[in-house]
């Protein structure tokens, strides 16, 4: 059985760019909320969740710490257009296994969300 990515990001394009490059491998979920990444991991096992920094109402780092509440140990990598070291020390306080940035190379994301599932 395929593994179940998360992917939340606010950005429509995004959300196609990052399927079109895990789906061949992984099953892929699209959402494009906090919010919603909420109700699908209560609703749905997920094995993994891309999640991106910068949303409206809810942002990244705010959707990691609810998420949390539902599935403790859950790997999260950050994908964010914010290179900011600040961002990427707040993900590593908050227990994100990886960060990448945006526009990201379709084999560096295989790379790494292969090498997240190799730790399981």
């Amino acid at each position: 059985m395929k593994k179940r990515i998360l992917v939340v990001d606010d950005d429509a394009m995004n959300l196609v760019r990052t399927m079109r490059i895990l789906e061949n491998k992984y099953e892929v979920v699209l959402v494009d909320s906090g919010m919603k990444a909420l109700e699908k991991m209560q609703n749905q096992k997920i094995d993994l969740v891309l999640l991106d920094i910068e949303m409206p109402k809810m942002n990244g780092f705010e959707t990691f710490e609810r998420m949390k509440d539902i599935a403790a140990n859950m790997p999260v990598i950050f994908l964010t257009a914010s290179g900011l070291e600040d961002d990427v020390l707040n993900a590593i306080k908050l227990g994100a296994v990886n960060y990448l940035v945006k526009p990201f190379a379709p084999q560096e994301l295989l790379r790494r969300v292969a090498q997240e599932f190799e730790k399981q």
